[in-house]
């Protein structure tokens, strides 16, 4: 094994221009952590808000990369000998820690989570972050297989809202999803959505009562503080609004919850951090997708060298589903 390896730091605060491939030695490895092979790592927004500074306990220079899948390299877990595949996720990964976008990852043993498939780097790299977020969002609003009801998700050309369609559609839940794009409305159709609406910045509630009078039982917000207020007035008395997503960021100003929140009217959140480790929920979903049940909404993949590019045509909303990066 090479002493050095390619990596993108992310060198300050910035635009994409920050991300710098730069040669990195291999971290070495030390009790508690392994040295991963990253075969593919998945872009995710919050990696974008990262980079561009709103992550205040970040220090630079920094490898960003939330999730990444692998090879095992050198072990110091015994039940995660060399050779094993794994994924990983959160836990402060290219945060507090160098991440995914590298060739090799230092990581806690306790965030590695073995997993078992045939499915290419490219595909599995498209699966943990967002398929655990998906499946925890929905089981944070109680949306389950065979269920009723009415499901709206902001954000639904995210890779996570993609596949959040995908699974509900597969619970048999009626479901609208929302785009800022008319172009990707046969995407959303494609992934099982009912009903696909166009956001045009305002309130929803026109076009989603024009679909449900009485509102979604269920609302998944993926878009996150701008439309959070929205999303309690638009849900039906009595319904669950779930925040999930940081597409417009993470604060919301002035918030007044007795005021916003209507009675009966229940908010919740899904951090995908409480399912880090989670590797029986990972096979499963890896399994799923192998047999073709679910699909990888894998929306492009980017060389190393092109990760500049590949957080442009994130930050530009080009993308519908899921962005991937090879080393």
């Amino acid at each position: 094994m090479s002493t050095t390896m390619r990596a993108a730091v992310c060198v300050r605060p910035g635009g994409p221009e920050v991300l710098e491939i730069r040669e990195l030695p291999v971290p070495a490895v030390r009790e508690g952590w392994s040295l991963v092979q990253v075969k593919g790592a998945g872009l995710n927004r919050s990696e974008l808000r990262t980079r561009q500074g709103h992550s205040p306990n970040v220090t630079f220079p920094r490898v960003l990369g939330i999730e990444c899948v692998g090879i095992v390299a050198a072990s110091t877990d015994p039940m995660l000998p060399d050779g094993t595949t794994v994924a990983a996720v959160m836990g402060e990964m290219g945060r507090e820690f160098d991440g995914g976008y590298a060739e090799y990852a230092l990581l806690p043993n306790s965030l590695l989570m073995p997993v078992t498939t045939t499915l290419p780097w490219d595909v599995l790299a498209a699966l943990p972050e967002t398929y655990l977020t998906a499946h925890g969002a929905l089981d944070a609003l109680g949306v389950v297989p065979g269920g009723q009801g009415r499901l709206l998700i902001r954000g639904g050309t995210s890779s996570v809202g993609m596949v959040a369609a995908s699974i509900a559609s597969g619970y048999g839940v009626t479901t609208a999803a929302t785009t800022r794009r008319p172009g990707k409305i046969d995407a959303l159709t494609a992934a099982g959505v009912d009903y696909a609406l166009v956001d045009d910045g305002g309130s929803l509630a026109a076009s989603v009562h024009t679909v449900w009078p009485g509102g979604p039982d269920y609302v998944l917000d993926l878009v996150g503080a701008s439309t959070a207020v929205d999303s309690l007035r638009l849900v039906r008395r009595g319904g669950t609004v779930c925040m999930a997503g940081t597409l417009s960021g993470w604060l919301i100003p002035d918030f007044e919850p007795i005021a916003m929140i209507p009675s009966g009217t229940r908010l919740t959140a899904f951090h995908s951090n409480d399912l880090k480790g989670s590797a029986t929920v990972l096979q499963r979903i890896v399994d799923e997708v192998g047999s073709g049940l679910y699909r990888p909404n894998l929306d492009r993949v980017f060389d190393l060298d092109d990760v500049a590019a590949a957080h442009r045509y994130m930050e530009n909303n080009q993308a519908t589903g899921k962005l991937v990066v090879l080393p």
